[in-house]
């Protein structure tokens, strides 16, 4: 069976940082193209940033440059989102998924792990 586990996601400050964590099993990660999609409720979803299959690519939202960093370790099956500078606008709940389109909810490959941006 094939699961991918996101976790890391919890209540932070304004300006602090986190890290994400993204485990699959039952899945080589390091044959696929990884993204973090996150949604916030009644809006849509949208694609965080994305790493291709050996990590030499990257891609990231406008609104994340210079403060996420999405990183992989194919030896562990894992995949990171390093977040820092961390905005209200940030709160979401986040995904980890084997693809650039953005899959979150019912539609994303785990439960999704929660970040809470509040002072």
């Amino acid at each position: 069976q094939v699961h991918i586990v996101e976790s890391g996601g919890t209540l932070v400050e304004p300006g602090g940082s986190l890290t994400l964590n993204c485990k699959g099993s039952g899945l080589d990660l390091s044959r696929v193209d990884m993204a973090w999609s996150r949604q916030v409720p009644e809006k849509a979803c949208e694609l965080v940033a994305g790493i291709s299959t050996t990590g030499d690519s990257t891609k990231y939202q406008d609104s994340v440059k210079d403060r996420f960093t999405i990183s992989r370790d194919n030896a562990e099956n894992t995949v990171t989102l390093q977040m820092s500078n961390l905005k209200f606008e940030d709160t979401a709940m986040y995904y980890c998924n084997p693809t650039f389109s953005p899959r979150c909810g019912a539609s994303g490959w785990g439960q999704g792990t929660q970040v809470t941006v509040s002072s």
